[in-house]
């Protein structure tokens, strides 16, 4: 290569440079960008979840228990025993054993390894916690490790709870 071929390619370099930058700062003057006074985003808390639970538990438990069937709760609950037993004597699976659940304080088995957050939550299974529970689990008690999305339909949870009591050795009456 001559010098001519090599003063070339540099010149070809420069001038691509400054195309660049030259219609970066046309650009600029052409299109004005303001720049925000507060330099950050704005974070907006939402509050759902707990307006959700407080809502839930202003629910009507005796006209939502109305709902419930007792057989329909049992077809529903096919999506709970992949993970609970609800049989008299039946073991812990991925969950606790659920026989005798209904009125018994939260996190009462005493050979299943429970969240601490089930752990801390120093009530029992009612009505009225049961339901918001069964709605979303995530957002009832923070922090426990159960991954069921929830039953969002009031029959179905009606009927599971209505099940569930029904599996105990003194089942309760209805309120």
């Amino acid at each position: 290569m001559d010098s001519f071929e090599i003063n070339k390619i540099i010149t070809a370099i420069l001038v691509t440079v400054l195309v660049v930058f030259g219609i970066s700062k046309i650009a600029d003057t052409i299109f004005e960008v303001k720049k925000p006074d507060v330099k950050g985003y704005k974070v907006e808390i939402n509050s759902s979840s707990k307006t959700e639970k407080s809502a839930e538990s202003q629910i009507d438990i005796n006209a939502l228990l109305a709902m419930g069937d007792i057989e329909h709760g049992k077809k529903v609950f096919k999506k709970c025993a992949a993970c609970h037993s609800v049989n008299q004597g039946g073991g812990n699976k991925i969950g606790p054993k659920l026989w005798n659940v209904m009125f018994r304080p939260v996190g009462a088995v005493t050979d299943y390894k429970y969240s601490k957050a089930l752990l801390g939550y120093k009530k029992e299974w009612s009505w009225e916690e049961m339901n918001g529970f069964l709605v979303k689990p995530s957002a009832w008690i923070k922090g426990n490790k159960m991954g069921f999305a929830g039953l969002k339909n009031e029959k179905d949870r009606a009927s599971v709870i209505l099940y569930l009591n029904q599996n105990s050795d003194s089942p309760k009456s209805l309120p």
